[in-house]
Formats: C-alpha cells, sequence, structure tokens
C-alpha cells in the first residue's frame, strides 16, 4: 500500500474547480505536500458548496470540472509528483431534488418495478414519504403536467407514473396512485419511509451491502483506481452501512495498492475496528493535540468560574445524556418505528411503548458510535447494564431484547447499530457540544471536554500507542466539519492557563453584554476571545447556528425569533459598545502570542507524527474559522503563492503568519524527501525546571521540539536552566542553527517556539 507522506485539502466546487486545483499543483508542491486530497467529485446536487449530496455516482460533477477537468488534474499532479486522494461518500446519495438524480427519479416513478429500487435503504411496506408540504398546504398548489408526466408543488418536481392517472384525476386521488406520497416536513421524523444520513431528509441510505449496488456506485471510484489516477480514498460515514467492515474489506480487495482512511469517530479508549484500512481520518489525533495544548492545572478553577458565572452544575455525562435523549425523541421517531416492527414477539411480550423505551434508553447510554457485530459487542453489554441500573423497571423486556441486539444476522440488530451512530453525532457533536461551555476549545468532532488536558507523559503514551497500532492513519487539526478552526481553539486553549484573568473578563461580559442566557453567553464570549472580532456578519451566522443546533431556548425547525433577536442584539453590543468589545479585546490581546506559540507547536507536532498529516485548505497561515459553512470560505491561493518570493528566512512569529507557513513547508517538504527520518517515536525529555513545557520526539533521524503552556512559562520566568540532551551535531531545518550535545532549550527555541532537527552527515 503506497502511503502520501502528507496530504492537502481542497473543497471543490464551482468557486475551485478541478482545472484550479491543476493549476495550484506547482504551488503545492513548492509547499512539500504529498497528495492533494478533494472533496467529493462525483456529480452533486446543483449549487452543492461540499459534494457530499451525490446525485450520480457514475459520472464527476460538471460543475467541479467533468471529467476533462480530472484529467487535466490528473495530468498536473503528475507533472508534480503530487498523489491524489480522493473523498466518497458510499453511504447516501441525494435526493433533495428528485429531478437531478436519476435513479430517484425512477423510483419514485417505478417504485420496486425501477432498476435502481435495490440502491436505496427504503421500507417497501408503505409508499415512500417524502416530506416537502408546507404548514399551510392546499390541494390547488400541486400541477399535474401530464405532457412533462410531473407532479409539482411550488420548486418540488416528482414524476407521474405511468398508466395511474388520467387528465380529469384531482391532485389526492393522483398522490394515492403514485409509489410515493407526499407529507408535511414536520412530519418526517416520525412518518419518513427511508433511511438517510443523520435526520437530512434530503440524502436517501444506499445498501451498499448489495454486491450489485455497490458495484453500481462505486464503479466510477474504481476506475479511477484501475486507472492508476489515485493514491488514496477516504471513506466518508462508514457507521452509516449495514455493514461498514464487509464495505471496507470489499473495497480493499478490489483497491489492494490504494491508502484508504475512513471517517470513524473513536470514543475515548475505543480502537479502531479490525479493518483492512490504514486508519482514521484524524479526529482521534486532534483530541490528542487540543489537550496537549491546555492546563491540567487550570481545570479547578476554570470548572469553578463556569460553574459560578453559569449556573451550570451538570457535568458532561449529564448533558450528553439529556441532549441525546433530546435527539432520541426528536428526530428519531421513525428509525425507533422500524425496529420496532421487527420485534413483534417483543413488543406482543411487552407492549410497543415499552419496548420503545428500552431502545431509547439503549441509544442513550450507548458510549460509543455504534459496535460492528460481532466485533465490539461489549459496548452493547455495557449499555445493557447500565440501562438496567438507570432504569430497573425495564430490566425484563432489555433480557428480551439482548438475544436479538446481540445477533449480527437479526435485522433489528442492523438497524439499532445504524441508529446509534447518528444519534450520537446528532447528540453530541451538534447538541452537548453547543451547550456544555467549560472550555470550547475541547468541544470538537471526537472530542473529550470531560477531561482537561494531557501531561507530556499521557501525550507521548497515546502517540507511542499511534505509532504502534496506526501508524498510517491520517492526522488532522483542521477539517471541514470542525466547530472551529485549528488557530481559533489553540487561543481558546490559552484560557486554561490564564483562569483568574478569564474569570473576571466572563463575568464582567455576561454583566453587560445582554446574552439572554447565560450559558450561551459563556460560549459566545469563549468564541470571540478565539476568533477576535471578524466580519460580524460571520459571528452572527455562526450564533444562530450554535444557538439552534443547542435546541434549548430555539431550534431549527420552531425559532424563537425573540430569543434570537436578542442574542443578535448582544453580539452587535459586543461590537459597538467599546466598553463591552474591550472587555474581551484585552483577554484577546493576553492570549494572541500564546496562541501563536500554541497553533505552531500543534502544527510542527501533526506534521512530523506518527500518521499521515493533512493540511486543511490556507491554514498553513494563521485562520480564524468557524463550523462550516464558514470554514468553506474562498482560500487567498495567490497571496500564499507570493511568500514563497519574499520568505526566504525563518520569520518572526507575528500577526502575517509567514512562520506557520515557513514551519508547514519545511516539515511537509522533510517528510516529502527524507521519509526515512520519520519511521518510529521515540519521547525526548526535558531536563530542568521548565522540563513539562517541551514536548519533544524521535521519528528516527528528524526531532520535533515544541512549547507548550506558553504563558505559565512566561509567568515562571522563561526556560530557565532547562535543557535538552541531543545525541551527535544537529540542525534546525527552521532557522539553519546548529546544536551539538546537551543544549539551553532557551537556545534552541530563542527565534519560533517550536525546533524541527536533523542530524549533521
Amino acid at each position: 500500500m503506497a502511503t502520501p507522506t502528507s496530504t492537502y485539502r481542497l473543497q471543490l466546487r464551482a468557486g475551485l474547480t478541478l482545472d484550479d486545483a491543476a493549476a495550484l499543483c506547482p504551488q503545492l508542491a513548492d509547499l512539500g505536500v504529498g497528495a492533494i486530497y478533494c472533496s467529493p467529485l462525483l456529480r452533486a446536487t446543483d449549487d452543492s458548496d461540499h459534494g457530499y449530496d451525490v446525485v450520480d455516482p457514475t459520472m464527476i460533477d460538471p460543475a467541479r470540472g467533468g471529467e476533462e477537468g480530472w484529467s487535466r488534474l490528473v495530468a498536473a499532479a503528475s507533472e508534480h509528483d503530487l498523489g491524489l486522494v480522493v473523498d466518497i461518500v458510499p453511504n447516501h446519495l441525494g435526493v433533495e431534488a428528485p429531478v437531478e438524480n436519476p435513479s430517484w427519479w425512477s423510483v419514485l416513478r417505478d417504485g420496486q418495478a425501477s432498476p435502481y429500487a435495490a440502491w436505496y435503504d427504503i421500507d417497501w411496506s408503505r409508499p415512500i414519504t417524502l416530506p416537502v408540504l408546507g404548514d399551510d398546504f392546499a390541494d390547488d398548489q400541486l400541477v399535474i403536467d401530464t405532457e412533462a408526466g410531473e407532479l409539482r408543488y411550488f420548486e418540488h418536481r416528482f414524476p407521474l407514473a405511468e398508466g395511474t392517472w388520467s387528465p380529469g384525476d384531482e391532485a389526492p386521488r393522483v398522490l394515492e396512485r403514485q409509489h410515493y406520497t407526499l407529507i408535511n416536513w414536520r412530519e418526517a421524523n416520525e412518518r419518513l419511509s427511508y433511511r438517510r444520513f443523520f435526520a437530512v431528509n434530503g440524502l436517501a441510505g444506499l445498501r451498499v451491502e448489495d454486491e450489485a449496488v455497490f458495484a453500481a456506485t462505486n464503479e466510477r471510484v474504481l476506475r479511477w483506481v484501475a486507472d492508476g489516477q489515485v493514491a488514496g480514498i477516504r471513506i466518508d460515514h462508514p457507521d452509516g452501512l449495514v455493514d461498514p467492515g464487509g464495505y471496507l474489506r470489499r473495497l480493499a480487495d478490489a483497491a489492494p495498492a490504494t491508502w484508504l482512511g475512513a471517517e470513524k469517530i473513536l470514543e475515548p479508549g475505543e480502537s479502531l475496528p479490525p479493518w483492512p484500512i490504514a486508519g482514521t481520518t484524524g479526529y482521534d489525533a486532534m483530541t490528542e493535540l487540543t489537550h496537549l495544548l491546555v492546563d491540567p492545572a487550570g481545570e479547578k478553577a476554570m470548572t469553578d468560574t463556569y460553574v459560578e458565572l453559569t449556573g451550570d452544575t451538570d457535568d458532561v455525562t449529564a448533558h450528553v445524556r439529556r441532549a441525546k435523549d433530546l435527539v432520541c425523541r426528536a428526530l428519531f421517531g421513525a428509525e425507533f418505528a422500524r425496529i420496532l416492527r421487527l420485534l413483534p414477539e417483543v413488543v406482543d411480550a411487552h407492549g410497543g411503548e415499552t419496548t420503545h423505551e428500552a431502545l431509547r434508553e439503549l441509544v442513550v447510554t450507548f458510549d460509543v458510535y455504534r459496535s460492528y457485530l460481532p466485533y465490539g459487542v461489549e459496548h452493547l453489554d455495557t449499555a445493557l447494564e447500565r440501562a438496567r441500573v438507570v432504569r430497573p423497571e425495564l430490566s425484563e423486556v432489555l433480557s428480551a431484547l439482548s438475544p436479538i441486539l446481540h445477533d449480527a444476522g437479526h435485522e433489528a440488530a442492523s438497524r439499532f447499530q445504524q441508529l446509534t451512530g447518528p444519534a450520537m453525532a446528532k447528540g453530541l457533536e451538534d447538541t452537548a457540544w453547543y451547550r456544555h461551555a467549560r472550555l470550547i476549545a475541547l468541544n470538537e468532532v471526537g472530542g473529550d471536554p470531560s477531561r482537561f488536558g494531557l501531561s507530556t507523559g499521557e501525550f507521548h503514551q497515546a502517540w507511542q500507542r499511534r505509532t504502534a497500532e496506526q501508524p498510517h492513519s491520517m492526522l488532522s487539526l483542521s477539517t471541514h466539519d470542525t466547530k472551529r478552526g485549528e488557530d481559533v481553539r489553540a487561543r481558546i486553549a490559552c484560557l486554561s492557563e490564564l483562569p483568574h484573568a478569564w474569570h473576571h473578563a466572563a463575568e464582567n461580559f455576561l454583566a453587560e453584554a445582554g446574552v439572554p442566557d447565560k450559558r450561551f453567553g459563556y460560549f459566545l464570549a469563549q468564541t470571540l476571545v478565539g476568533v477576535g472580532f471578524p466580519d460580524r456578519a460571520r459571528v452572527h451566522a455562526y450564533a444562530e447556528k450554535a444557538m439552534r443546533e443547542a435546541s434549548e431556548h430555539t431550534t431549527w425547525d420552531d425559532p424563537d425569533h425573540g430569543y434570537e433577536e436578542a442574542v443578535h442584539a448582544a453580539i452587535d453590543r459586543s461590537y459597538d459598545d467599546p466598553s463591552v468589545r474591550g472587555i474581551l479585546e484585552r483577554v484577546h490581546a493576553l492570549v494572541e502570542q500564546p496562541g501563536w506559540s500554541n497553533s505552531l507547536t500543534q502544527k510542527l507536532v501533526q506534521l512530523t507524527g506518527p500518521g499521515v498529516p493533512d493540511v486543511y485548505q490556507g491554514t498553513e497561515l494563521w485562520e480564524d474559522s468557524l463550523v462550516d459553512p464558514d470554514n468553506r470560505r474562498p482560500v487567498p491561493f495567490r497571496a500564499l503563492a507570493r511568500l514563497a518570493d519574499y520568505v526566504t528566512t525563518c520569520p518572526t512569529v507575528d500577526e502575517t503568519g509567514a512562520a506557520k507557513w515557513w514551519v508547514t513547508r519545511a516539515a511537509l517538504r522533510l517528510r516529502r524527501d527524507r521519509p526515512e527520518l520519520f519511521t518510529g517515536y521515540a519521547p525526548l525529555l526535558a531536563s530542568g525546571p521548565a522540563a513539562e513545557h517541551l514536548v519533544g520526539f524521535d521519528r528516527g533521524g528528524a526531532i520535533t521540539v515544541a512549547t507548550r503552556l506558553p504563558i505559565t512559562l512566561a509567568g515562571a520566568g522563561g526556560w530557565g536552566t532547562t535543557t535538552l540532551a541531543l545525541d551527535g551535531a544537529w540542525t534546525d531545518v527552521l532557522t539553519g542553527a546548529g546544536h551539538t550535545g546537551t543544549v539551553a532549550v532557551a537556545d534552541l527555541l530563542h527565534q519560533v517556539p517550536v525546533a524541527l532537527l536533523t542530524r549533521d552527515e
């Protein structure tokens, strides 16, 4: 298996096409990139900005450059010795606009007689439910176009089944004769008849466990492999599949020389299932890197401040439980109903409501995204034990469910496994992480905010395990799904070193800004400290998403405009009132330079660590991105290209971000040009009063040295007499400085807070 030395993620769309990517090849090669990592390329919904709503898996999206654009990118990448990694979406297809998806259109028109009927995970015991009708629906809003063979409802278009209508038919009779029925959009969560991605009605689940469906929906991807055009494949959301391991084994068999990485979210302590892939897409590494920047000594003070100022006495576990229970009740009624229909004997014996209660308790209690029967059965056993403790009155029905849910061949067990993942994702990432706000740098995809930092020893243990178990897994700092960009997290992490200053600032902000909910105000204050005060429209958009995802005072389906207007007014006050703005600007000034240090540390450690480091587009400079779609803003690639013309020596660490670009280029080039230096992992420990502030390791000829907890370090007087013992003579590729034997860390890191050393020949 050929493993890329690194990847560079590009979010391709109409504004950044395959031809644009081809034009970037010289620049990315100069940066030291090993492979260009493309967001989904297959034909997506019109105007899709992300590409995960593929509507036709048999062709490359014309809006992203089409087949000709792909050919030009392949040629340009080959010319500059760059590999190509593609992001694929096996779990679902986009069905928001049926007319754009030929296979879905066929299924709606012909039902089970469609040649594509087996593609989709549909409950065929009833018509396909399409949740598009508005609250003010009236029959006369439906337009029947017999000439075009279409039924239209405002912008929505649906096929009319041949032979089931006549010009005199009225709308309700036409609907009854179709293979589908239109329902109110609010009924989707209870009545949907097809599996979907999470709670997104416009993404319908695929049955890739069927060999014919696998072949048909992966044909274009495997043609890339057969033609030798791709070095790697990133597999989106395999947890949604009936049998993720089976899919990945089939893909690995079809692409045996291709590097495979799966978007698998590992919870703390969870191991990757025994799949034939290189590893995950890096959220587990991101969690470890963020905790490395958080000061464990600040936990009590930060917790006390959070509880005092917000009144939130619940721990993370309580928030997660409440959020998962909410999403199970509000979002996944149809999924629970489908499982219940597969359990007639349990329902008959214990009642449908009791069985539903037991299933919901199991999903809420499940401590990882899913099990993969027969692998990972211990997580199911743990959930059953905890459910019996929390709800002893359900013990009997839980015992009845246990053998069924342990049976990998039972459809109910498969459906249950496909439900726990979406419930975890929606409950944690999209709800609890917008509620609990002790230190939001930790509230990330795959994150662990119940913990507060790692010691250097704990970090080294984690990365030694990574070296042994996932040496070719992806290492990420920012992705298209992260809740905030890497440099925003780096600045917020500094607050763990400033608990008293933060207490004073947060208290004043909550008193002056006027955010109606103290906990959300606390969340918002950290956000503004981390991101600064960018264009306020971005912060307004972010706040709208954050408060609706939290689903406490307002939601997507039923927004409370009064509450939202009060939050937006508080944001405007934070921008326009000098006294309010000054509160957070003073904290931002305190964390700005230490935040730069944190950013360089996590970047260099990521880029030189065990695995395949990924650089998300534009993050070779400082960046202030928030959650999507904010992190898909255009990248100033031309300005980045000009850096190589005038940055010729290690620059000063300042607001330009040139130092981050310099560190990124040096590390990527060294990994690409000297891969033999990155084959192991040995911790390097400093000696002296500031030893815990240094994280260092030898990868087998390349040594990384970086600073952690820079505020505390400065408060203690700096590195002082702290030293690092080097075996022989070494050169820092960042600065060109030579170092031999036992060196003073203050000398080693006097110009920038990180060093990348190679042994002198």
